[in-house]
């Protein structure tokens, strides 16, 4: 549950979906963006204020809600 650390939820920003912390940037935006055969470096270049930490967020949040796991390979 690294995620913690970098997502958050607020009803008063974004209508409460979950956000990269100290942003409005859905969550759900940047699984899109993967999701569509983007890679980190094209996220990261599309958006430079984002970090590799926050992607990572985004990813790991996906698992937990899922009811999946992460496991190291």
């Amino acid at each position: 549950e690294k995620w913690r650390n970098f997502i958050s939820v607020n009803p008063k920003i974004m209508g409460g979906f979950p956000c990269i912390s100290g942003t409005r940037f859905p969550v759900s935006f940047v699984l899109g963006f993967l999701a569509n055969d983007n890679s980190f470096a094209e996220v990261l270049e599309q958006y430079p204020d984002l970090t590799k930490e926050q992607i990572l967020a985004c990813l790991d949040y996906a698992c937990d809600i899922s009811g999946t796991r992460t496991v190291s390979v």
